[in-house]
């Protein structure tokens, strides 16, 4: 069993797609626990609606985000998870934090990376006037939203669109690829090797990964 540890700031809608998809999927994988850094964050409830543990850690109480990010990574080493997903977790982590969980570190992006990082992502592909947009699965390094990229998902741009609707639609896509992207790394069928993703050919899950359309940048 692969064990899994997620953190969120927010609803919870990646992770509840994730805990969804684990189950009708099969998949040998455990949410080991849920951690986020907002007390209030209804994601936790999510969690628990699933069984799951799920605790806050707040940073308003520690010093600094050195501080905060070491505590952090203490609470999650206990665990020992072979994976750490960040889904919408809305910190940017230190860069002792992201080397602590090297290879084991992973994000989603509300963008087609490299383009339109950090925040406001929609409102900065509309502001652009680009065709598409969309979301991509990336390993966490120390330079924001820059690493490695595993998996893209786009989505159309409508000459009409808002920021709500792009940002929708865009969400949807989130749930149907990054559980996927997750369970192929679980599966050992995608490695991180010399900061590139390696199609290994083959999943300890058993079935065909092919047809989940992660596609790696190699």
């Amino acid at each position: 069993m692969k064990r899994l540890v997620i953190l969120i700031s927010g609803r919870g809608s990646n992770l509840e797609a994730i805990l969804e998809q684990i189950r009708a999927q099969g998949w040998p994988i455990q949410v080991v626990q849920v951690i986020s850094n907002q007390p209030q964050a209804a994601g936790l409830e999510v969690a628990r609606s699933y069984g799951i543990p799920g605790q806050a850690l707040s940073a308003k109480d520690f010093a600094d985000r050195d501080a905060y990010d070491r505590a952090l990574a203490e609470i999650i080493l206990r665990f020992q998870p072979d994976l750490v997903v960040l889904a919408g977790f809305m910190r940017i982590l230190s860069p002792a934090f992201c080397q602590a969980f090297a290879g084991r570190l992973i994000n989603i992006h509300p963008s087609l990376l490299p383009a339109f990082k950090g925040l406001d992502t929609h409102a900065q592909a509309l502001a652009s006037g680009v065709c598409v947009h969309g979301c991509t699965v990336h390993a966490v390094t120390p330079q924001l939203d820059h690493g490695p990229i595993l998996a893209q998902a786009v989505v159309p741009v409508f000459p009409d669109d808002t920021v709500d609707q792009l940002a929708t639609r865009v969400l949807e896509m989130e749930h149907q690829v990054y559980p996927l992207a997750i369970a192929s790394i679980l599966s050992g069928r995608f490695v991180l090797s010399e900061g590139r993703w390696i199609d290994r050919g083959f999943s300890e899950f058993g079935g065909d990964f092919s047809r989940w359309h992660v596609h790696p940048s190699l």
